[in-house]
């Protein structure tokens, strides 16, 4: 399992090649706590909670800055939104506390705080205006199109490097690949790919806005810019043949019925007498059910973003978290994060807010884990819950793992087996990328 788990693919990204052998030396390189000065900088966002009401305001006379067409923003080059960040738990043992879990290795949800932090900033470096320190722009994540890991362990006390640049721009609309590398006998080594899309909205974060074109300078960037195309049509596919919009293939038919024939419980009644609620749970298997764990957070000021609403970092996290959690009880052993995908920012989340997470096991195979956590608000005023995000993480366990099964055919269980049958699609794609 560690060999499927660590084949490692060619880095998308033509600047970051020489980064792979790089040097262990990384003087004056921006920090993360850089990156999010700048962040604030670029924004005008207040430091005192107290003051984000005015600071917003102040943002809405930056509506003049706003581009009325594409045509009117000079283009940009790749290496024009390209940075380096340093990690250095290396050199600053005094970080290492923050980014330390239990098993000695780096906790992936602060990573997945970095990475939306640092996408935010590329795009931003994208679309900066020489002469305007402020930009006009509100610039926020969108989706995390994928995350593939290469290396199981993230080590809490090796340097660790994030690079990344604009990929493919639409009118109003980034992606963004970024690379992290971790510093291993004087070289950095690839541990993960990711692609994130990052959308354009105006000052005060109401509607979409422009962004300068991207302009490919060579056939390599070509290919890169064609698969941000892909990308982007792959999606608009995936999303299209959702299990919410069309039925399940004849495929996918065959495997819930095959399941509910496994299940039915023939020991009961006569073979001509089983009814749709006589079920018995197959050998080795969990009823999907049963696999389910859940959370609350308190949405409080600490983690609100540059705009003034809960950061998308912390979202992330805390639903890493909770899948982590489900796999680990669900598989009995240390589960290792494989894949991130698909995660869409429905909507955002405010200061104040219950948050409801609700993480379930939805697919397995072997020793892999496929988990779905549901993020929902609760606003305790209208008794009202809105769904914010889906999120699916890719485990892969020690050791092979029961089966995951849902009971279909009677009363709310249809759900659970497209949750099965979405699960499975989620799998497929990831398998595909490894």
């Amino acid at each position: 399992s560690a060999c499927r788990l660590c084949i490692m693919r060619k880095l998308p990204s033509v600047l970051s090649r020489t980064l792979i052998s790089g040097t262990s030396g990384s003087p004056g390189l921006p920090d993360m706590f850089e990156v999010r000065r700048k962040l604030r900088d670029i924004v005008g966002a207040s430091t005192n909670w107290r003051d984000h009401v005015q600071a917003m305001q102040e943002r809405k006379a930056l509506h003049t800055l706003l581009a009325k067409r594409q045509e009117d923003l000079p283009p940009r080059r790749m290496k024009d939104s390209y940075l380096e960040v340093i990690l250095p738990l290396g050199s600053q043992p005094e970080i290492r506390e923050k980014y330390l879990n239990v098993h000695n290795s780096v906790r992936f949800g602060r990573i997945l705080e970095d990475l939306d932090s640092l996408g935010v900033l590329i795009c931003y470096t994208h679309t900066k205006q020489e002469m305007q320190p402020r930009s006009p722009l509100s610039i926020v994540t969108a989706l995390v199109d994928k995350i593939n890991l290469c290396q199981k362990i993230i080590y809490p006390d090796c340097d660790i490097k994030f690079t990344g640049n604009v990929s493919w721009v639409g009118k109003t609309s980034m992606e963004v690949k970024m690379h992290m590398l971790q510093l291993h006998d004087g070289d950095y080594s690839p541990v993960l790919d990711a692609t994130f899309v990052m959308v354009a909205r105006d000052p005060e974060n109401k509607r979409p806005a422009f962004v300068n074109p991207l302009i490919p300078e060579s056939p390599e960037e070509e290919e890169i810019f064609k698969q941000g195309e892909l990308n982007k049509m792959r999606r608009i596919d995936f999303s299209t043949a959702s299990l919410l919009k069309m039925a399940p293939t004849a495929e996918e038919r065959n495997i819930v019925h095959d399941i509910f024939l496994n299940t039915l419980d023939t020991r009961q009644e006569g073979e001509g007498t089983v009814s749709f609620q006589s079920r018995k749970l197959p050998p080795n298997s969990v009823w999907m059910e049963d696999t389910k764990l859940k959370a609350l957070q308190i949405c409080h000021p600490e983690e609100r973003n540059i705009f003034n609403r809960i950061f998308g970092g912390f979202l992330m996290r805390k639903a890493f978290e909770l899948g982590w959690a489900t796999a680990c009880s669900y598989g009995g052993s240390r589960p290792f994060i494989v894949s991130v995908d698909d995660i869409m920012f429905q909507k955002p989340v405010e200061v104040g807010s219950l948050l409801l997470l609700s993480g379930q096991v939805c697919y397995t195979e072997n020793n892999y884990i496929q988990v779905r956590v549901h993020s929902e608000v609760y606003n305790a005023n209208t008794r009202e819950h809105h769904t914010t995000n889906i999120f699916h993480f890719t485990f892969i366990s020690e050791n092979d793992v029961p089966q995951v099964v849902p009971k279909t055919y009677g009363g709310k269980y249809p759900i659970k087996s497209m949750l099965y049958l979405d699960g499975k699609r989620h799998f497929t794609a990831v398998m595909k990328e490894i």
